[in-house]
């Protein structure tokens, strides 16, 4: 099929098997066509020229017109550049696997999402390490962690059920900061363990945040999705964010009465995003932005919500670009994700048709 890309003139591009979440929808940064259809690029040599060419402009832009008026895009779909940009499957093809013993102090076993041609052209992948949902696991992420290992991240993922004190998250990534020393490990030597971050959902997104906090160091950002508002926790997970070092981004639903974006003046504590993002020290570069239309598991989507633990109301569409973005700016040094986040000026901030409450003090 053909796609237009939404932010420069309309051109032609051929179809590539790598596909967008919508899994119909071609990626939209191919190669113009070299050769199109015979009507395309056939030189007649007859006085039937002038009405061949009519009539192929005519086509042309008849299937442009159809395409645009009928996009087919999911929920959530990106508007803007950089998060159309991240929220297409990265270059990486992708594998899966399972750690042979156990990866956390508690006993539980890693799931590991990640490029398959692991170290292609000396590259050192990134560590993100994530924090399940209460009673959930790696595998009601799967599309979300693949999507993350298609653009060159090593994700692990510990089996635990119960993250949200953060420890089981730290001690993955300290599990991969250990396989990349260890010969008869296959990332041996494949990683960066300088540049390790944590993503978690809902308990896991206080875990992911805990184990930053715990790691010393190790943790240099963290994308806490739909963290709960405290009067959700317990003494064990609760976390001080005057205490927080490196990177923060906070993604909530505006659907998510467990993790609001906002409260009200007459409400204490921190019951919301923009409550955790507030105290967040200035010293921390943080961003958050509440996507419009999901509720608390839409993370779990597969990416529509038919697989996906209630409530769930669009997918995981939405989360894809940005976060993706995000990481790909704080761990593998990428300018061009990082336009999206600059503080008044980034393109989350123009992004108003599935972004709202946006904040950043990022320079």
């Amino acid at each position: 099929m053909l796609v237009v890309w939404p932010t420069a003139p309309p051109v032609l591009i051929s179809y590539d098997r790598r596909t967008l979440p919508d899994e119909n929808i071609a990626l939209p940064y191919q190669y113009p066509l070299k050769r199109g259809p015979y009507w395309m690029h056939h030189a007649s040599t007859t006085l039937e020229e002038p009405m061949n060419r009519s009539l192929s402009g005519s086509l042309v832009a008849l299937a442009l017109v159809v395409i645009l008026a009928c996009p087919n895009n999911p929920p959530n779909y990106p508007t803007r550049a950089i998060e159309l940009h991240y929220y297409a499957n990265g270059p990486w093809p992708v594998a899966s696997s399972e750690s042979p013993n156990a990866c956390d102090s508690q006993g539980h076993k890693c799931v590991f999402f990640y490029p398959s041609n692991l170290g292609a052209n000396g590259f050192l992948h990134p560590i993100l390490t994530w924090g399940n949902g209460s009673f959930g696991t790696p595998q009601q992420a799967e599309y979300f962690l693949r999507h993350m290992a298609s653009w060159g991240f090593v994700i692990v993922a510990s089996e635990d059920p119960m993250t949200g004190p953060g420890q089981t998250i730290l001690d993955a990534a300290k599990y991969m900061v250990a396989a990349n020393s260890d010969s008869a490990s296959p990332f041996f030597h494949k990683l960066n363990v300088n540049q390790v971050g944590a993503v978690g959902h809902s308990q896991g997104a206080t875990g992911a945040v805990n184990a930053l906090l715990k790691s010393s160091g190790l943790i240099k950002t963290v994308v806490p999705i739909e963290i709960p508002s405290q009067i959700w926790g317990n003494s064990t997970n609760l976390f001080n964010p005057a205490n927080l070092t490196g990177s923060i981004f906070f993604v909530d639903g505006s659907a998510d009465f467990i993790s609001p974006p906002t409260q009200g003046s007459n409400v204490t504590g921190l019951q919301s995003i923009d409550a955790y993002y507030q105290a967040v020290p200035s010293s921390v570069a943080k961003v958050k932005g509440t996507l419009i239309g999901p509720s608390h598991n839409d993370i779990g989507g597969q990416p529509s919500c038919a697989q996906a633990p209630f409530p769930c109301v669009n997918g995981v569409y939405g989360y894809l670009g940005y976060p993706t973005a995000w990481f790909m700016d704080r761990l593998q040094g990428d300018s061009y994700a990082h336009g999206a986040f600059v503080n008044s000026t980034g393109e989350m901030f123009s992004e108003t048709k599935n972004w709202e409450y946006v904040a950043s003090n990022v320079p």
